[in-house]
């Protein structure tokens, strides 16, 4: 699978197959209750926080109940110690925030994964956190899960790994919190995070960070006249990122206007509001005197993509108001969108 197969499947396409035909839904809960019960887990978060109580050990038996966008989550421990990671794009927010991550799940290697299949732009980080794979592939595998004994699972209800419908099955593991993160900003999600995991003041200080960078670079850039065109050549179609996407939130605090796509001449998938899809007919019409802001395209890509009949006569290609933000920016995150913001500077510097 390459970046751009990748990419697309991101987008939320398509579905899961189902678990092994070996793996009963019966089995594992017995399974998994009989771990949770072996690791100190399991039934009784409740008298576990009442026995911390008396003991004075509050901080490590306290639980709370916790809503993210699969349901609510009970027993949800208040400093959790291992997470598992059932969303590779969850985990790069996990480590921004120094959650304890001692798994993730990862995605077939590709041009934007290092050689295990986790994204580039933390692989570093998870490396230096000594974070395992803990399955590879879009559908989760709930024994390996198991096998690792997490006190939490944190897992993305959009996108390829969606892990939805494995939610009951996940949570006899362990208490597991799934999100969105196609319609909302990483600054929020991390904020929101940081609620839920009990790391509030990590999370204010990754996104006072990122402001802090933005304001610089804002200053020290340049930005076209012309309105900025978040863009992916699909070669049967044009993907455009909309002003209310995450690339389209960054562009505009750094002071660039974003192209809004026009209304009712693109294709959206399941009334998202973050990109539209253009045949390549439509490109001319589409991005007009646009600059060309390439998202997630390798290098050569962008120059066959700019080659084609359809897209060679655009005043942005005559003038060279083509722009290559990085492979890494097609899912945003405290890392890739610092990556972005370090393109844009040096573009427009």
């Amino acid at each position: 699978m390459n970046g751009r197969q990748l990419a697309r499947t991101t987008t939320g396409r398509g579905g899961f197959p189902g678990l092994r035909a070996g793996l009963k839904g019966a089995a594992v809960v017995a399974a998994g209750l009989l771990a949770l019960t072996a690791c100190g887990g399991g039934d009784g978060g409740s008298d576990a926080s009442a026995k911390g109580e008396k003991s004075g050990d509050k901080a490590a038996a306290a639980t709370r109940t916790v809503k993210h966008d699969a349901g609510t989550a009970e027993k949800v421990p208040a400093q959790p110690k291992r997470i598992v990671s059932v969303s590779v794009t969850m985990t790069g927010h996990l480590l921004a925030l120094d959650a304890p991550v001692i798994a993730s799940q990862a995605t077939p290697p590709s041009v934007i994964t290092d050689k295990q299949g986790f994204f580039t732009q933390w692989s570093e980080a998870a490396a230096k956190n000594s974070v395992k794979v803990a399955y590879q592939g879009f559908e989760p595998d709930v024994e390996k899960v198991l096998a690792l004994k997490p006190d939490l699972i944190v897992g993305a209800s959009s996108g390829a790994e969606n892990a939805e419908k494995f939610y009951d099955k996940l949570s006899v593991v362990a208490p597991t919190l799934l999100y969105r993160h196609d319609d909302v900003s990483w600054q929020d999600l991390t904020a929101r995070l940081g609620k839920d995991l009990g790391l509030e003041k990590r999370a204010t200080e990754v996104v006072a960070a990122h402001d802090k960078r933005v304001g610089e670079v804002k200053a020290a850039i340049t930005v076209p006249k012309q309105p900025a065109a978040l863009v992916r050549d699909n070669q049967s179609a044009m993907t455009v990122f909309t002003p209310e996407s995450a690339q389209g939130r960054l562009l505009t605090s750094l002071g660039f206007t974003v192209l809004e796509p026009p209304a009712g001449k693109g294709e959206t998938q399941g009334g998202r509001s973050d990109f539209a899809e253009f045949s390549q007919e439509k490109v001319a019409d589409t991005a007009k005197d646009s600059s060309l802001l390439f998202v997630s395209h390798t290098p050569e890509e962008i120059t066959a993509a700019t080659a084609r009949p359809v897209w060679k006569d655009l005043p942005a290609v005559k003038d060279k108001r083509v722009y290559d933000l990085g492979l890494d920016t097609f899912r945003l995150d405290y890392y890739s969108a610092g990556n972005l913001i370090d393109k844009i500077e040096k573009a427009f510097g």
